[in-house]
């Protein structure tokens, strides 16, 4: 091979490669003018669909949230009614507009299938959650402001959320509990109050009934009373040195220790301005004339 052919080889290798990239082009032109021309009207229709189906869906939603805080639901469920209302919509908008191009959903749907099983396994504990957080909203045994008492733990509602639950204890500290772990356990639910209990005791020289009156009025100035139970006082027991008076007093749980001091120091005070005695535990030796004879009484 001359020199010669070896130049021309060289200046018409570019030339190849040109033209075999403008053939690719033109390929691929062609390929998207013959669908363009025989899928246009169906490309169309498809996007017009979507299009309406979108703008539907979500005026759907936002009816489906005003129809329920109509309702008085739960701003969470609502919003998740509202949500849920609009995604499968979507979905189904979707699959009406492939088929419009068409195109086969079924393989989309078995994939869908398959993804969302093996989701629900990997997210059973989740999902868990989710199905229990949906249930308390749906039937409410308890709204924020409750006091409930579940799996040992005992505060105030904060927050409900799908996947958990916030109470606050009597030491203001946020406890977050998932839901799966309070739907189908015993569940507490005082409300807004919790039950205070008191108890104070007075020597037996008092009447008893003058004093269980006293401690009412006392207890009554204080304005720590709730709205659901009345207030109770009583006897509660006669001990070796002194009659026991029991209070009980349903009084807000976020003031449940404030209020319990108030209380006591309401109590003691009333009592020394009516001179009741606040006996203490004693013991009373007796000496006969003959120190064998002695003994001791215990009065405690």
């Amino acid at each position: 091979m001359s020199s010669t052919d070896s130049a021309q080889q060289v200046i018409e290798k570019p030339s190849l490669l040109l033209k075999n990239e403008i053939d690719q082009v033109t390929q691929w032109y062609q390929i998207v003018i013959d669908y363009l021309t025989n899928y246009s009207f169906q490309l169309i229709g498809a996007f017009i669909i979507f299009i309406i189906g979108y703008y539907f869906a979500g005026k759907v939603a936002k009816w489906v949230l005003t129809l329920c805080q109509r309702q008085k639901l739960d701003i969470t469920l609502s919003q998740f009614l509202a949500n849920t209302t609009k995604m499968l919509m979507v979905i189904l908008i979707t699959i009406i507009a492939l088929g419009k191009l068409g195109i086969s959903v079924t393989p989309f749907i078995a994939a869908i299938g398959a993804i969302s099983l093996g989701a629900g396994l990997a997210l059973q504990g989740l999902l868990a959650n989710y199905a229990a957080g949906f249930n308390i909203i749906i039937i409410r045994p308890f709204v924020v402001g409750d006091t409930i008492t579940v799996q040992g733990v005992t505060g105030v509602v904060k927050e409900v959320l799908l996947a958990y639950t916030v109470i606050v204890d009597k030491d203001n500290v946020d406890i977050t509990i998932p839901n799966k772990h309070i739907v189908g356990e015993i569940l507490h639910n005082s409300k807004h109050d919790s039950l205070l209990e008191l108890s104070v005791g007075i020597a037996y020289k008092h009447n008893p009934l003058d004093v269980i009156e006293l401690i009412k009025k006392t207890i009554t100035k204080l304005d720590i009373v709730g709205e659901q139970k009345a207030l109770q006082v009583g006897i509660d027991e006669f001990s070796d040195n002194a009659i026991t008076i029991a209070v009980r007093v349903w009084t807000p749980t976020v003031d449940l220790f404030d209020n319990k001091y108030r209380a006591y120091e309401a109590i003691y005070l009333a009592l020394q301005q009516a001179n009741i005695e606040i006996p203490f535990p004693q013991r009373t030796l007796h000496l006969a004339s003959n120190l064998s004879e002695a003994k001791i009484v215990n009065n405690e």
